[in-house]
């Protein structure tokens, strides 16, 4: 009976509760070390049958570039047959094809339409596996020296996301089998810092910054100032979060302070890092030749500034004592998440989901009304994580007062977004980057929604020191800094390469992430609803423990999905940026017959 409950309890673990107590069993399977290597086996064997689908892809992809190729030698010998000048304008209206834009009122009329300029689209009658999604358009000229150091930023920052959710990972198995490991490195206290600043500082913040340094001498029209700076601040914060990483898995850090585990010695070579690029970034806006300031840029630079004031507070150690540490820990966590990685991305958002629509930003009024209320508000609601504590209560009603505030660029930010789709929603439907920033606009809402209502004193009381703080957490990190990191690097990677992976694969990353992400967020937030009653009614603390084991295995198998999903996007940035290039059929039919005729004037 007991292995029967023991069974149904893995695979239902909703519906049926079980303890971790560590107990000595006659069977290997309910060693937690026996659980621990099949799991980690039958990651191994996803990763084989991951492998073997890009092989298989790999194979398809070269039979695809031989029946194109086999395309082109077809014509080619079609268009030697007919006399020049039918073959030249033949072939010119095949490249007009690839670059014509339609007009507003192009297809308005009466008669039958042609499909002279290649604007109609019709798929076989068949079911397909996978939904048409339309490539990207034209290439857009960018500077070799800023492609180059974009794309260190962007591999940089991929590595560390590689390498911090494997912790993480890792830290959700330990959840299931706590007794796994006896390593001092591998403890959980050493490791769950390890697993959040290096998506903190590694993957988010270089992700951001790489893609700020495309943004924003573009919408200034110009270069930027100094290259050499922007490879000084990747080195610099590469190695903050590799000498981070090794000291906080030695047992060095700064204390209890979340998200400032690194020591200062480590931490102060970010904030040096980030100071350059605030130079390097006024200066390339100050030799803008655009008059405006587009409101990215307001963003950005606003961002920068704001991570110099929330080092100098978390670091500097004239109030590190008493409340004032606690206070201070409060700003520096919140401003951290807000003012930077928030104000950063969202400004990284007023210039890529344009870019990806097609079309300009729906108000930028709104944008404006979104960012200095965000400064008037945000910068409020630290202590709002220490309600009910010796806090003066006075501070206490202001962030919560703070935290309601934040309704007003939350709405502001969202209507902008969700009216820049006007009109363009049927886009959703042929484009694999709109659905990231789509998930990303709806997790901005909600989230930052949710933050608020975790605000008030009556919901603080059930949710804080639960694990719904853990959920919340991966609803704005990750629900809406990286859908949108990724949602910008999609959009513009392939515009500046003309390579692009399969769709395939990016529906694959995408369902993968989002459903991992709600595998681990919901259960999170349900398990720790019901926690919050449990203490409430001070019922014995290890009841409650027993209570989120299974919510805890949801959150494992949710956690599996997202780091899948990182992989597949590893994947996807690697063939978008050093892929293969697709054949194009006009352009080597053209390159082809324009060598010919040299070689026959040659001959003549």
């Amino acid at each position: 009976m007991k292995k029967f409950l023991g069974l149904w309890a893995l695979i239902l673990p909703m519906l049926v509760s079980f303890g971790q107590e560590v107990e000595v069993s006659d069977n290997p399977l309910k060693e937690g070390g026996v659980i621990i290597t099949l799991i980690l086996l039958g990651i191994l064997f996803v990763l084989l049958l991951v492998l073997i689908f890009f092989k298989v892809n790999q194979y398809l992809v070269i039979q695809e570039k031989k029946i194109s190729y086999s395309k082109a030698e077809k014509l080619i010998s079609y268009l030697k047959s007919l006399p020049k000048e039918d073959a030249k304008q033949l072939i010119k209206g095949m490249m007009h094809k690839k670059t014509y834009k339609i007009e507003k009122n192009k297809l308005r009329g009466n008669a039958e339409p042609k499909d002279v300029l290649g604007l109609l689209s019709v798929e076989p009658p068949s079911v397909p596996f996978f939904r048409f999604k339309k490539p990207n358009q034209s290439k857009i000229p960018v500077e070799p020296k800023l492609k180059k150091l974009v794309f260190a930023y962007l591999i940089s920052a991929t590595f560390w996301l590689l390498f911090g959710t494997t912790v993480g990972e890792y830290l959700g198995i330990k959840f299931v089998a706590p007794e796994a490991d006896s390593l001092s490195w591998l403890n959980f206290g050493r490791l769950r810092p390890v697993h959040t600043n290096a998506v903190f500082w590694g993957w988010g913040s270089l992700g951001m910054l790489g893609l700020a340094y495309f943004c924003v001498p573009r919408v200034g029209n110009n270069r930027l100032f100094s290259y050499a700076l922007g490879w000084w601040t990747l080195i610099l914060i590469n190695l903050t979060v590799f000498f981070g990483s090794i000291s906080l898995m030695m047992g060095i850090n700064n204390g209890g302070g979340e998200y400032r585990e690194y020591i200062w010695p480590i931490m102060g070579m970010m904030i040096v890092g980030v100071a350059l690029t605030l130079i390097n970034f006024w200066k390339t806006i100050a030799m803008r030749k655009a008059v405006e300031i587009y409101i990215s840029n307001w963003y950005i630079v606003a961002a920068l500034m704001f991570f110099m004031t929330i080092g100098l507070v978390g670091y500097l150690p004239f109030w590190q004592k008493g409340l004032g540490e606690t206070i201070a820990q409060g700003y520096y966590m919140h401003q951290a998440v807000g003012m930077w990685f928030m104000m950063l991305t969202l400004g990284l958002v007023y210039y890529y989901l344009p870019f990806a629509l097609d079309k300009p930003i729906f108000s930028y009024s709104l944008g404006i009304l979104a960012f200095w209320s965000q400064i008037l508000f945000y910068t409020l609601i630290g202590t709002h994580h220490f309600i009910f504590s010796s806090i003066p209560w006075w501070l206490q009603t202001v962030a919560i007062f703070g935290s309601i505030g934040m309704i007003i660029p939350v709405f502001a930010g969202t209507t902008n977004f969700l009216m820049t789709f006007k009109n363009g929603w049927y886009k959703l439907a042929s484009s694999y980057v709109l659905p990231f920033f789509l998930v990303g606009i709806v997790f901005y809402f909600t989230g930052s929604l949710q933050g608020t209502a975790e605000a008030f004193r009556s919901a603080n009381l059930i949710w804080h020191f639960t694990d719904f703080t853990v959920a919340h957490s991966h609803m704005t990190m990750y629900g809406i800094i990286t859908f949108f990191l990724w949602a910008s690097m999609y959009a513009i990677i392939p515009r500046i390469t003309q390579k692009e992976t399969p769709k395939a694969f990016v529906g694959v990353h995408f369902w993968l992430a989002f459903i991992g992400l709600l595998f681990y967020i919901v259960p999170l937030m349900y398990g720790s609803t019901l926690k919050g009653y449990y203490w409430m009614e001070k019922l014995p603390f290890v009841g409650s423990l027993e209570l989120m084991a299974p919510y805890w295995l949801w959150r494992a198998i949710g956690g599996t999905l997202m780091w899948f999903s990182h992989f597949v996007f590893a994947y996807n940035l690697y063939q978008m940026m050093f892929g293969r290039d697709k054949v194009d059929v006009p352009k080597s039919v053209a390159k082809v017959l324009q060598e010919d005729e040299v070689q026959t004037q040659k001959s003549l």
